[in-house]
């Protein structure tokens, strides 16, 4: 019986077995990396082991301090959550050779998933569909995709359309699977376009029994990592959905699989092809838990304990949509900073790693939360997850929330036609330009917050003069706006420092401020506006020179393509950062020749900072 559980692992699935163990009576064990030692899962769990260090090698992937973490607490077991050791085989050994109990399937099943390679050719003896092989080096055949044999979650995945990029996509796809999982082996495969990404959630106990519970739709994906899923998926056949079912026990059976675990395919018509099998619970599992009404985490406790499971899985109901949101902007950079406010409205789920105040560093993934809703209908499901993005209240940080905004409201979405290749093209920039209102309530709740505060004649309306000669002016580096006059057609209903309420046009709208150091942050019903102050008189700022390229997030610089002297090309390489544990290409915005490069390989950079200065070459 487990009596004391260690998460060696962080954020929202720390958080996640948390919640189910403290349902359960058992005592519960964090480990944290410094830049994660006032994080959300160190303070809810009854123990907590600091890991010294900050970057992902040292710290969550170090199996020593993991089991020294496990001795020093006290932990009779250990869940490996997903990412970092979750698919390890050598820890899921180490656990068990230290005495300890090992949430998670045999190493042996883990080994045999580990490699996609071998992973493959075990499907195809066991009678599972999959895509032939390609050698990288000679593929012979294209578009094709290069895959990390090792781990997941996008990570040294790379399209080839030509051969010409061949050799950069191999090379690049290796140091990230490196980096990301410790083993930089990749290899090719056909590129199935436009196909569906499905997997099927399994759970098999040590006697024998593997469930099929139900399948995920997961085709809504950027850079391979998937945005939104679902359950169940809403464009395929029964035909296939029994084929997925039989595939994903065979997968099982074939490995003596144990425990909870996800088996994914692509879908193309009636063309059902093995992608690969993750050995251990995955991010969108709970949509799965919401429609068969179980708690994974759970039956995954109970299995490793020796339970044996009902004749058969429950039945389904309704259906479940699952948004990931994340701290990155529109061209998917992930960001970093504080994250000032984090509330979500709304009769929905909410997985999160993260709270108001918390602290989303550049070592780790940019995800925040994931915002799941359960309806009778697929409809009724997304139409509530859709209202919770809307009303959350989202402060100090860039994230995706309208790009998922867009797409649950997106026409082929809405009709279950949707792929892999969904998010590629342009239709979905979702910059859109600042509600001239919502910066007019800014100000006049700044003004009244200046009022409130004012050491002397507090009780006089804000903006008040003996003489009127000049209109009031409030000034954001985003926009500004002269709030007095109001502008034409505006009327003031109400307005303090934390709420404004304005009419036009006879349309009456409610304007909910928020004030932090040197930002505003404005929520209303047709969206929402972050603005800086300007001050009245601003610090000097350092001059950047003319065709500085600057660093978008913090990292590590990977290589420097380029030299001082050398003519680059719009779009051109210029240096590649790895942050958050991907790589991002910084390029030159327009033709020139390279007049500096202020970095060199190994080093790390803040945002902002300097990296080249590329000078403009008139065409």
């Amino acid at each position: 019986m487990i009596t004391r559980l260690l998460v060696a692992n962080r954020g929202e699935i720390a958080r996640r077995v948390f919640r189910t163990c403290r349902a359960l009576g058992i005592s519960t064990v964090a480990v944290f990396s410094d830049p994660d030692a006032d994080a959300p899962h160190v303070a809810e769990a009854d123990l907590a082991v600091r890991l010294p260090g900050a970057r992902p090698a040292g710290t969550y992937l170090d199996i020593e301090r993991v089991l020294a973490a496990c001795r020093a607490s006290g932990a009779d077991a250990v869940h490996p959550g997903y990412g970092f050791l979750s698919e390890n085989a050598d820890f899921a050994r180490a656990v068990l050779a230290a005495g300890l109990v090992w949430v998670g399937p045999p190493p042996e099943a883990i080994a045999a998933m580990g490699s996609k390679i071998e992973a493959k050719r075990l499907m195809a003896e066991a009678g599972v569909p999959v895509l032939p092989s390609l050698d990288p080096a000679a593929p012979g055949e294209f578009p094709l995709l290069v895959k990390a044999s090792a781990g997941g979650g996008g990570r040294g995945m790379r399209i080839v359309r030509a051969a010409g990029e061949l050799a950069g996509a191999v090379e690049s796809a290796r140091r990230e699977a490196a980096s990301a999982f410790g083993d930089g082996t990749v290899f090719a495969e056909p590129l199935l376009e436009r196909a569906r990404h499905v997997e099927v959630q399994i759970l098999a106990d040590r006697h024998g029994d593997v469930w099929a519970l139900g399948e995920r739709e997961c085709s809504v994906q950027r850079r391979h990592q998937k945005v939104i899923e679902e359950c169940p998926s809403p464009g395929i056949s029964d035909a296939v959905r029994e084929l997925l079912y039989e595939s994903a026990v065979r997968a099982a059976q074939k490995i003596g699989y144990v425990g909870a675990g996800t088996v994914e395919f692509l879908v193309k018509g009636d063309r059902v092809a093995f992608l690969e099998m993750n050995t251990r619970l995955q991010v969108e599992h709970p949509v799965t838990e919401l429609v068969y009404g179980v708690d994974l985490v759970r039956l995954q406790l109970e299995v490793t304990e020796g339970a044996t499971l009902p004749p058969g899985p429950p039945a389904p109901a309704g259906h479940a949509v699952e948004a990931r949101l994340y701290a990155e902007d529109s061209a998917y950079l992930p960001q970093t900073g504080v994250l000032r406010r984090f509330e979500v409205p709304g009769d929905v789920r909410v997985d999160a790693g993260v709270e108001s105040g918390s602290v989303v560093s550049p070592h780790y993934d940019a995800m925040l939360a994931k915002i799941v809703a359960h309806g009778p209908t697929r409809a009724a499901a997304v139409r509530k997850l859709v209202a919770a993005l809307r009303g959350a209240k989202l402060h100090g940080l860039t994230t995706n929330r309208d790009l998922l905004l867009e797409i649950l409201i997106n026409r082929d979405f809405v009709a279950g036609e949707t792929h892999t290749g969904f998010l590629d093209g342009p239709v979905w920039d979702t910059a859109k330009p600042i509600d001239d209102l919502a910066v007019l309530a800014a100000a006049l709740a700044v003004a009244a917050g200046n009022r409130r505060g004012a050491p002397a004649l507090a009780g006089l309306p804000s903006g008040w003069r003996n003489v009127r000669s000049q209109p009031r002016r409030a000034r954001f580096e985003e926009a500004e706006v002269v709030y007095d006059p109001l502008p034409e057609g505006v009327t003031v209903l109400g307005a303090d420092p934390y709420q404004v309420i304005l009419e036009r046009d006879g349309v009456r709208r409610t304007f909910e401020v928020a004030h932090y150091d040197g930002l505003v942050c404005v929520d209303h019903a047709g969206g929402r506006a972050e603005l800086t102050p300007v001050p009245h008189l601003p610090e000097p700022v350092e001059h950047v020179a003319p065709g500085s390229l600057l660093a978008p997030m913090p990292g590590s610089v990977l290589r420097v393509e380029v030299e001082p002297g050398d003519r680059v090309t719009k779009g051109q390489a210029i240096l590649v950062l790895e942050a958050m544990k991907m790589e991002h290409r910084i390029a030159a915005p327009s033709d020139g020749v390279v007049a500096e490069i202020q970095v060199e390989k190994g080093r790390q950079v803040d945002a902002g900072a300097v990296l080249a200065i590329i000078q403009k070459v008139d065409s």
